[in-house]
């Protein structure tokens, strides 16, 4: 596979990963089971126990896990035709997978700022027709 093709598959491959590890780790689809884990994660008995639940409530960790399961899913590599190619891969699709969940809080976030805003402008003006 040429160089621009393994780019494409980097940037391609990261969406559905980024997709997964947010509506694990966010969702409210999730919320039970997000829930369960997050008081595994603080109250388990051994640090192998907490550890383990934890990756479920965390974007990054999760996705390392996803990425693992797509590389082997489309025996994807980068640069190197072997083992080395795996790894390579795993650590640039996981960066890129938590660039594209990064910009996506951001524009949650904004979305949400807005509408908060325009309830607060909507808010004012129904009091300011009722005072005149």
């Amino acid at each position: 596979m040429d160089i621009t093709t393994q780019i494409v598959w980097l940037f391609i491959l990261a969406i559905p990963i980024s997709c997964i590890a947010w509506t694990v780790t966010h969702e409210e689809i999730f919320k039970e089971p997000r829930e369960w884990c997050v008081k595994r994660s603080q109250n388990g008995r051994t640090i192998l126990v907490r550890k383990a639940f934890y990756l479920f409530t965390c974007e990054y960790c999760f996705s390392h896990y996803v990425t693992i399961f797509f590389i082997a899913l489309c025996d994807y590599k980068l640069l190197i035709d072997d083992w080395r190619g795996y790894i390579i891969a795993g650590f640039a699709l996981v960066f890129v997978a938590n660039v594209y969940m990064s910009l996506f809080g951001l524009l949650r976030q904004a979305i949400k700022k807005e509408k908060v805003e325009i309830k607060q402008i909507e808010t004012s003006e129904e009091e300011h027709k009722i005072l005149f």
